[in-house]
């Protein structure tokens, strides 16, 4: 084989595992991590903590269980436990690989704020890694 076509061949190849990588993946994370963020949203407004519990990355499996985490969303983001309207304002990826949503919510509670939240890659899928909320005087 001649030296071109091996070094062509072997940017192919390279190209190919990287698409099968969670950087590669990452890459068209803003998009895909929407997803689990709004499907989380929809199961809080069943009051479906299990099926909520799922989304959650294992670091936050890990230092809370599910009756934990049910309590822990309800005390502390009301907004995000009980929404009546959510949309994502903003998308980016860091330079850890993680994808960070603002996302608009307002509460049944007739109060608005933007949370951030920061989603990482496990399992093959993204999972919410953490949220850090403010209140928003703005329109949803």
């Amino acid at each position: 084989m001649k030296p071109g076509r091996l070094a062509l061949l072997a940017v192919f190849a390279a190209s190919l595992f990287a698409a099968g990588t969670p950087a590669a993946q990452q890459v068209r994370g803003p998009k895909t991590a929407v997803d689990p963020v709004m499907q989380q949203l929809e199961a809080l407004r069943r009051d479906d903590y299990a099926a909520a519990y799922t989304f959650a990355a294992e670091a936050i499996r890990e230092m809370f269980d599910l009756p934990a985490f049910e309590h822990m969303v309800r005390s502390g983001y009301p907004e995000i436990a009980r929404s009546s309207s959510a949309h994502v304002a903003e998308s980016r990826v860091g330079p850890d690989g993680h994808v960070y949503l603002r996302v608009k919510i307002r509460g049944a509670n007739g109060n608005a704020i933007e949370a951030v939240y920061d989603m990482v890659w496990e399992g093959g899928r993204f999972r919410i890694n953490g949220v850090v909320t403010k209140p928003d005087p703005g329109l949803v």
